[in-house]
């Protein structure tokens, strides 16, 4: 089993909730975010800010989001939506969906066209309908 740095993400984590640092956000967006160091098979995020990139896919408010996790690692399964993004191919790992809050976002990337945002939403809703969306 890896080794997991629980206690650097629980001192990082209450850094972050008292930062009450606000990021305006939209649909669409890529960010760097701190999505933590997780279990099990819940996606980490990597090096001291236990970031990773996560697709915005849909604001809640100003302070919450639907986000889906991203990688470069190449999956199998309909629970993955390939894109392309700053000349690289992207995975929005959408089983890995969640609630997060704003405060845990660092570093906009960018945004994606709205025909990619609507192929990862797609890939979301068909996961959990269990069935194709056309």
């Amino acid at each position: 089993m890896d080794k997991k740095d629980f206690n650097g993400w629980i001192k990082l984590k209450a850094k972050i909730h008292y930062s009450g640092v606000l990021h305006s956000i939209k649909d669409g967006d890529i960010w760097w975010c701190a999505v933590g160091e997780n279990v099990g098979s819940e996606i980490n995020g990597k090096s001291e800010t236990f970031a990773r990139p996560v697709l915005i896919v849909r604001k809640l408010t100003k302070y919450s989001f639907i986000g889906v996790p991203l990688t470069t690692k190449k999956h199998e399964g309909n629970w993955y939506a390939y894109f392309g993004f700053k000349n690289a191919e992207q995975i929005a790992v959408v089983a890995q969906v969640k609630n997060i809050s704003s405060f845990r976002l660092y570093k906009k990337m960018g945004a994606i066209p709205e025909s990619d945002l609507e192929l990862v939403r797609k890939s979301l809703c068909s996961l959990i309908l269990g069935k194709n969306i056309p």
